[in-house]
């Protein structure tokens, strides 16, 4: 059973995060691979940004969550069924059984703060959700995006990772052709701009302040 010592601070968690990474089974999978997902083991981002989603009976696909460094993910973890996970970026995924983290009350607070940020994310998600236009939808979405694997430059808030139209039309309850034309509007109002390695920079002044 992996153990490490109980410390109530953050930082000690942190630290006890880094022995597991280091004595865990450790994956790492290229941009756009599926990662693989079972009821024995948790998955914990070390390093990357994983798409998480479901399939309607219909055939059309949903992006239910985004899993970035630090976060927990995993079929142990939810209820919805079908469950999958994507690898929006190269990824670094840490696999702790789950036997393991019921039995270690240390290593079951490790996991417990880390959900904490994936329900905060998840409640946010629902939040964008009920905006019925879809260029709000996609404009909270893009936002929320910023504040997960947004990076400051000179331009802007840039995405870390490059998102596909498909992602963000599954993401915002709408189809691709939407996307990309809502893309061209808001480049046209200057809310956003696509750099030279098509990732997405958000140029909206409340994220530069």
């Amino acid at each position: 059973m992996l153990t490490i010592q109980r410390n109530e601070s953050a930082d000690s968690l942190r630290q006890g995060l880094e022995i597991l990474y280091k004595s865990s089974n450790v994956q790492t999978f290229r941009r756009g691979s599926a990662i693989p997902l079972s009821l024995n083991h948790i998955s914990i981002v070390r390093q990357g940004v994983v798409h998480l989603g479901t399939l309607y009976p219909n055939g059309e696909e949903s992006m239910i969550g985004i899993a970035c460094t630090g976060m927990p993910f995993g079929l142990s973890l939810t209820q919805v069924d079908p469950y999958y996970a994507t690898a929006l970026s190269d990824v670094t995924i840490v696999s702790l059984k789950t036997t393991d983290v019921q039995e270690s009350e240390a290593l079951s607070q490790l996991v417990m703060q880390y959900c904490t940020d994936r329900l905060r994310q998840v409640e946010a998600l629902l939040a964008t959700a009920g905006y019925r236009r879809v260029e709000d939808r996609l404009r909270q979405f893009l936002l929320l995006l910023a504040q997960e694997v947004g990076q400051p430059t000179a331009l802007g808030t840039r995405m870390n990772v490059r998102l596909t139209h498909q992602v963000l039309a599954n993401a915002t309850g709408t189809t691709r052709v939407t996307i990309t034309r809502l893309l061209g509007q808001l480049r046209k109002e200057g809310w956003l701009q696509i750099d030279r390695n098509h990732h997405i920079v958000i140029c909206d002044q409340r994220l530069a302040a």
